[in-house]
């Protein structure tokens, strides 16, 4: 993998999961990393494990649905580091498990805001920052579920496709000014979010292997590695595309 050395990564849910994961593979790549989360104790935590291994991270809190505290998180980041080249957009919720007609609207407002809206508004921000410095690379989680559809979770569903389009969308708008964007779609991942899931249900448990031709999770790191890689030089050329990264579940 190409060395992210002199670079300024912004990861946001990184608290946890996919996001601390991805955290850790930006600083062990080299970068500097500016960690976000809703939650402080997990954000911090994570700093903390970069700073162990020896990288240089720092937090900033941010509730990514709200246009203000978007735009400090940059600010933040540029503030601190002198500039923004690589951005992991992966703040979000899983939502309700229901069938359409019983999902309440406030549930639909709320997956919708945290899985999509945020991602426009973190994106408008870091590609302000980077038209200003020169290029430089984004990616949004979406999930096999931004690619297929999956029964009883519609707003996650159409959040994720919505990621997918965005991204689509902004890579076509961007890719002349230095600036690639693409997604990565992750399968089932053993995720603090994913385990509460299996351990309350069995079947659930089971659905979420089955899912896969490979039979297991994804480790978060697995997920990590992907972003890192896609925002590194050894992906110069790759610009609007969704990435599966889920042992074969879409292709079936």
């Amino acid at each position: 993998m190409s060395t992210l050395e002199n670079k300024v990564a912004l990861v946001t849910g990184a608290g946890t999961g996919i996001g601390r994961a991805s955290a850790l593979a930006f600083a062990r790549a080299g970068a500097q990393v500016v960690v976000s989360d809703i939650d402080p104790d997990g954000g911090k935590a994570t700093v903390e494990a970069i700073l162990d291994e020896g990288g240089e991270a720092c937090f900033q809190q941010a509730d990514v649905t709200d246009p203000g505290q978007v735009e400090a998180l940059v600010a933040h980041a540029i503030r601190t580091y002198g500039g923004l080249h690589c951005a992991h957009n992966n703040a979000g919720v899983l939502g309700p498990s229901a069938k359409l007609v019983d999902v309440a609207d406030a549930e639909w407002a709320t997956v919708l805001s945290v899985n999509l809206t945020a991602v426009f508004l973190c994106m408008k921000h870091e590609i302000a920052a980077m038209l200003g410095g020169g290029g430089g690379a984004i990616v949004n989680t979406a999930s096999f579920s931004g690619l297929v559809a999956v029964p009883f979770a519609s707003p996650y569903v159409a959040s994720k496709h919505g990621v997918v389009g965005l991204t689509k969308a902004a890579a076509v708008e961007y890719g002349r000014k230095g600036i690639r964007i693409n997604a990565v779609c992750p399968g089932a991942t053993r995720t603090q979010m994913n385990i509460e899931r299996a351990e309350s249900s069995p079947e659930m448990a089971k659905a979420m292997t089955d899912i896969t031709p490979m039979r297991r999770l994804a480790e978060p790191s697995e997920i990590a590695d992907s972003v890192v890689w896609l925002c590194s030089d050894a992906a110069s050329f790759v610009n609007g595309h969704a990435l599966p990264v889920d042992g074969g579940a879409v292709a079936q």
